[in-house]
């Protein structure tokens, strides 16, 4: 079965910038946060902790749809407001994988992006291939990719 990985993200002040919305460097943070959850958390879930012995990024695109803002109205004082992320893998191939994301503002989506990563050895700092269990945890949340 695949599915998308949904993850909440809050903002913080810090992600602001000089015309009170969320910096455009800070959504490949925003993105970072929720692609983490999914590799690092939710693969040793899974039983995959590889992933967090090494993986770089190769490329990043980013298309900004609508400015975030941060918006201290919309929500209790009790808590910041939160950016959805929806996130997952749109090609696996045998030394890198691309992972696609929608961030969305309330019900607004607000941006999309993609990613390519790169498993790497970091003790012999080359890049490495994907492992059988890594390419079976990232088809989990590969909608539309053959198994």
């Amino acid at each position: 079965m695949t599915d998308k990985f949904v993850y909440d993200c809050t903002l913080r002040w810090s992600d602001l910038d000089a015309y009170g919305h969320v910096n455009n460097s800070r959504f490949l943070t925003l993105y970072e946060e929720a692609r983490v959850a999914l590799m690092f958390a939710g693969g040793r879930a899974w039983g995959v902790g590889s992933f967090a012995d090494g993986v770089v990024i190769r490329r990043h695109e980013v298309d900004y749809l609508r400015p975030v803002d941060y918006a201290l109205g919309r929500d209790t004082a009790e808590a910041a407001p939160t950016v959805r992320i929806e996130l997952w893998v749109e090609e696996i191939k045998a030394g890198s994988f691309t992972v696609a994301y929608e961030l969305y503002d309330r019900e607004v989506l607000a941006s999309r992006a993609r990613s390519v990563l790169v498993p790497f050895d970091l003790a012999a700092q080359r890049p490495r291939r994907i492992s059988a269990d890594e390419r079976a945890f990232l088809l989990r949340y590969a909608p539309g990719l053959p198994a």
